[in-house]
């Protein structure tokens, strides 16, 4: 028996959880900071919070963070990789993958994304559902490309960036760390670390802090 943990009790929880059902992890627990009050994510027992996992780490042959906040899954996967954790790869089968393409650890891949040759994703990334990853991209660790996103060739994404639901980025883009990229954006300038960027083509906007 193939025995996941997922810390992380949300909806983007619930869609790794079935992923993983699909390709072979038989039993699937849930860990989350909301339990005990929370007890089940959809069709999914939650057993513990994040202390209860550091815990029982032993007991489990993968352990990978479903959360969507990028800065807080990279927190949470640094602090379990570092306590010894094996930290899963999980890949949707209806997804198409260069055997050319490397994932870091932690990574997921959802249903009917395409990642081409060459391409090299880092640790705790979400490439989510029906995105593309072009030839030759690099893309940092705890990087998050939403549904239907676009990356042309040669692009680099930053650690910890954000690039949103329906984005495109031309080819030979560089998208700084912890840089977001609104939902809908076309990218055809490079992106400066940390900076928000929205539109046709994309321009830096200003977010406010409070």
């Amino acid at each position: 028996m193939k025995r996941l943990a997922l810390l992380g009790a949300g909806g983007h929880g619930k869609v790794v959880a079935d992923m993983a059902g699909l390709v072979g992890w038989d039993k699937i627990s849930f860990f989350d900071d909301a339990w005990p009050q929370l007890i089940r994510n959809g069709h999914w027992g939650i057993v513990g919070d994040s202390t209860v996992l550091l815990s029982r780490l032993s007991q489990f042959d993968g352990v990978l963070v479903s959360i969507g906040d990028c800065e807080m899954r990279w927190e949470r996967h640094s602090v379990l990789q570092s306590a010894g954790a094996v930290m899963a790869t999980i890949v949707h089968p209806a997804a198409i993958i260069s055997p050319y393409a490397t994932l870091g650890a932690g990574t997921v891949v959802m249903a009917g994304t395409v990642l081409n040759v060459d391409v090299a994703i880092g640790q705790a990334a979400i490439i989510n559902t029906g995105a593309t990853v072009d030839h030759d991209c690099r893309l940092g660790d705890a990087v998050h490309i939403c549904p239907g996103a676009h990356l042309s060739g040669n692009v680099r994404v930053g650690n910890r960036s954000w690039v949103g639901v329906g984005a495109v980025v031309k080819q030979g883009i560089v998208i700084g760390e912890k840089a977001l990229v609104g939902a809908g954006a076309v990218v055809v300038r490079n992106v400066a670390a940390g900076l928000t960027v929205v539109g046709n083509p994309a321009r830096s906007v200003v977010v406010p802090t409070n």
